[in-house]
């Protein structure tokens, strides 16, 4: 293992997701915008963290909250300016933050120039830029496959008689990456972020960008139950995952590579073993996103396999990642309750990898009520067909009646208790989960064992997960009780006493462990070790 002065900044980074809408508005509005960043960087310079991904800010009927871009090198107005957006950079590089953007390159929205273009007649020379298809046997879509959001993928364009792929909403049509005038687009759309001064890029849906050359209709899935979202009825074997996406994938990471210190971010819902094809030399992102902890049941013995089986699948040389939310998710304190939440915080900052925070996490927010008939969500990825605001919240920063968001009208709810669940009301308590976090930041910024040493797994029963992190001489045993009972870890079979460094509960913090470390329900402590 190298020193850590010659490792990529992003192997000993923590990141921190902020989703522009809702994280702080400066013109009262009611949406949150680039200057209302501007306006928090005091807050994640003390918080501690490294890097910020900054969702989707580019021009866009909204038709998926961003994701649908218009305009791939321009800000939509509602967040303000590129003047904004370059003065925010620049102040973020001032504090030595890195700043990741999104690259949407498998969709654009259907009112992009582009796609304009391409429906406008059939021999348009963008025409071909999309995925365009003749109807199928009798008339209907040319094959079986299904949109992510549940409708059919493929809608029917009446004034050129031909059916476009849309992996999302309508609103979104896929683009051809066969045909090469898109990826040299795209390579234009990076070199153009990246000449002003980004870090890099987190790279939607990478691994639906390409699409079967025959359009075969994908089987069925066997693993479908009622219940599930319709998309799931079928096995996406010929819609996503080709094996052709790593030449993409290469002509991308070879854009970034001219460009010191950059690093790509693959977003990748993927079974581990097949997640892990996404690494590899300049064929692969630096990054591929790790949402296993996410999807897996909270149960020490789920998630401890889930960790051990995503470690012993990584190549050689391969670097991990973690993350425990984000947008399209449930709120992380919704679906594990207060109290698992700061045992899932230590989790998230103490395993070997690079942590991806989502903004607000760290203070608590739960998933915001959303009044019947209030939602603005077009689409949703839920098979209740839930809508998506209530986990995109506005950040809570004060008590006052729009949590200190904006002047004005918050665009969606704030979540229950913002009262107390607020930045002013945690950020001088060190007992709070906000300052929890802060110390486990600065704990992992501190302990080379924690940045960059190794993982080793520890024997542990009933609700207890245990692993060493060790670098050198220096080893920190980390014990998490995902339960709600006490329980007793032995540790005297392996080395005979240590000193809690770092605890959810503060008050233990400098106590001794003798043989056996002694949990609370809902407890986690890392442990110096001493001795042979």
């Amino acid at each position: 293992m190298p020193p850590s002065d010659a490792r990529p900044w992003w192997q000993t980074a923590v990141f921190y997701e902020i989703y522009p809408q809702s994280f702080a508005d400066s013109n009262g509005d009611g949406f949150g915008d680039l200057p209302g960043i501007q306006n928090r960087l005091d807050y994640l310079q003390w918080l501690g963290v490294d890097a910020v991904w900054i969702t989707p800010f580019y021009p866009s009927p909204m038709a998926d909250f961003g994701y649908d871009v218009a305009g791939l090198t321009e800000v939509h107005e509602r967040y303000g300016s590129m003047e904004d957006f370059t003065g925010l950079l620049g102040d973020f590089h001032e504090r030595g933050i890195r700043v990741i953007v999104d690259l949407v390159p498998n969709h654009t929205s259907s009112r992009h120039p582009w796609f304009l273009e391409a429906r406008s007649a059939r021999d348009h020379p963008r025409r071909n830029w999309y995925i365009w298809k003749d109807p199928g046997y009798g008339g209907g879509p040319p094959n079986n496959w299904i949109s992510v959001f549940g409708m059919d993928a493929w809608t029917l364009d009446e004034a050129t008689g031909q059916y476009y792929y849309h992996t999302f909403s309508p609103e979104e049509p896929d683009l051809d990456w066969r045909n090469p005038e898109v990826p040299n687009a795209f390579r234009e759309v990076m070199r153009f972020w990246l000449d002003l001064g980004v870090d890099g890029f987190r790279i939607d849906a990478l691994w639906m960008l390409i699409k079967d050359r025959h359009f075969r209709d994908n089987p069925k899935n066997p693993a479908y139950k009622p219940g599930m979202m319709r998309y799931d009825r079928l096995a996406p074997a010929f819609s996503n995952d080709q094996p052709e996406t790593f030449d993409f994938i290469a002509a991308m990471r070879e854009t970034a590579d001219a460009y010191p210190d950059r690093v790509l971010v693959g977003e990748l819902y993927l079974p581990v073993e097949d997640l892990m094809n996404y690494y590899g030399g300049g064929r692969g992102v630096h990054m591929p996103t790790n949402y296993s902890l996410i999807l897996a049941e909270w149960e020490a013995r789920t998630v401890a396999k889930t960790i051990d089986t995503y470690e012993g699948a990584l190549p050689t040389d391969a670097w991990p990642t973690w993350a425990l939310g984000n947008h399209d998710q449930p709120r992380l304190a919704s679906r594990l309750g207060p109290a698992q939440a700061r045992v899932a915080a230590m989790l998230l900052l103490t395993l070997r990898g690079t942590p991806m925070l989502y903004y607000g996490d760290e203070i608590g927010i739960t998933d915001a009520p959303l009044p019947p008939g209030k939602s603005r969500d077009p689409q949703t990825m839920d098979p209740h067909g839930r809508p998506r605001e209530p986990f995109r919240s506005p950040m809570a920063w004060d008590a006052d009646s729009s949590g200190g968001f904006t002047t004005g009208e918050p665009w969606v709810e704030l979540h229950r208790n913002y009262d107390r669940l607020n930045v002013a009301a945690q950020q001088d308590d060190p007992d709070a989960l906000l300052g929890l976090y802060r110390r486990l930041i600065r704990l992992r910024k501190q302990e080379p064992a924690l940045h960059q040493g190794c993982y080793v797994p520890i024997p542990a029963e009933g609700g207890v997960i245990a692993y060493l992190r060790v670098h050198a001489d220096d080893r920190l045993l980390i014990v998490l009780n995902l339960s709600g009972e006490p329980a007793t870890f032995t540790t005297d079979r392996l080395w005979p006493a240590g000193e809690i460094v770092l605890g959810t509960n503060r008050r233990r913090e400098s106590g001794r462990v003798d043989g056996s470390v002694r949990l609370d329900g809902n407890e986690a402590v890392i442990v110096r070790l001493e001795g042979e």
